[in-house]
């Protein structure tokens, strides 16, 4: 099911948590709303789910408006943050309770249960109570009620965000595998980017009530339309310039900034004076790399490392106050560097990303 958003607003007082957004969701997409907490995501959802009703715009599925149709109508089925499951009823009576309201019969409600079970993998746990069940038994508990209804839409809000981390990366890509072969229209609100760059088909960046940029997950982690967005996904070396000439032919931007004159890759929306912010991700800078024609080169000494297992991550003073972040991929064949060592720092053309000063 499509599901489209149209300049939709929720005020709260005089608080828009949801202001003039505008969405488009495709069957069968798993999209996910990502953004710090209090950005206005997770209403969206229950105004997707029905719970809230738009103050302005539209909300459709398959280009049906739905603003005035009650929640239980939109075949929607939802799993919530605190998985919201009834302590005295067993597994088996949590899952089969919506069934059960529908007046389904007592061996049709048996076989869904079963099927959902097999899914989701809780086969033999139908009389354990959920207190009896780890969180990430819990969650598939939330996810089988769900799902056993035979949704047209998924809602996730923040389901696993209760979870210890290796738990939580099990889960994740269970409910994307399974998202995948039942090919369920989902939409997914998380706080955590590595979730949603792991989980999602497209991502819409929240802050403050709006969407700041749209795309599949890649675009958003390599070419940020905007400071927000490259700053609130992973970790990104921020630098302000202005935009010192346009090299069409050479497909680049000179860009003067207070550590030097940079070169970025050729973006046509500027021109020569334009303020720009430089993006360099700590993976695409290396430590006394050699100097070419297309990176770009900086002095500095190091003030922190930190071993992180598969990365070691430098800080780097490059001026007063300016810290400039590296990883090392491989720490295994790489001495570690004291603090305080003098580098070389370089960087290519084609990972230095200018976006818009907003």
């Amino acid at each position: 099911m499509r599901i489209e958003i149209r300049n939709v607003t929720k005020r709260f007082g005089s608080m828009a948590a949801v202001n003039e957004v505008n969405l488009s969701i495709q069957e069968g997409e798993l999209f996910t709303l990502l953004g710090p907490s209090g950005c206005g995501k997770t209403t969206l959802l229950r105004l997707i789910a029905g719970f809230y009703t738009p103050d302005e715009g539209e909300i459709r599925f398959d280009g049906q408006r739905v603003n005035d149709v009650p929640p239980h109508e939109r075949g929607i089925g939802m799993v919530f943050q605190n998985f919201a499951l009834w302590p005295h009823m067993t597994v088996f009576e949590n899952v089969a309770y919506g069934l059960k309201l529908r007046g389904i019969a007592r061996a049709e409600i048996a076989a869904r249960v079963g099927a959902v079970f097999d899914k989701v993998k809780l086969s033999g746990f139908g009389d354990r109570y959920p207190g009896q069940l780890s969180g990430g038994q819990q969650q598939r508990v939330a996810l089988a009620r769900a799902l056993v209804l035979n949704p047209k839409i998924l809602l996730l809000d923040e389901p696993l965000s209760n979870l210890d981390a290796k738990i939580r990366v099990q889960v994740r890509q269970e409910i994307r595998k399974l998202q995948k072969e039942l090919g369920i229209t989902t939409m997914y609100v998380t706080h955590d980017q590595e979730e949603a760059l792991t989980l999602s088909d497209r991502i819409a960046v929240f802050n403050q009530g709006k969407v700041f940029q749209v795309g599949l997950p890649k675009d958003l982690y390599e070419r940020p339309a905007n400071r927000f967005v490259a700053d609130f996904i992973g970790i990104n070396n921020l630098i302000d310039g202005v935009v010192e000439a346009v090299e069409t032919r050479e497909r680049r931007l000179q860009v003067k900034t207070a550590l030097g004159v940079w070169s970025a890759l050729f973006d046509e929306r500027f021109k020569v004076g334009d303020r720009c912010v430089l993006c360099i991700r700590p993976e695409n800078a290396a430590i006394d790399g050699e100097a070419a024609a297309d990176r770009n080169l900086v002095k500095g000494r190091i003030t922190f490392a930190a071993y992180l297992g598969n990365t070691l991550r430098y800080d780097v003073e490059l001026a007063p106050g300016f810290v400039f972040k590296v990883d090392v991929r491989d720490p295994w064949h790489h001495e570690l560097l004291p603090t305080g060592s003098a580098v070389t720092l370089t960087f290519a053309r084609a990972s230095t990303v200018a976006i818009p000063v907003q």
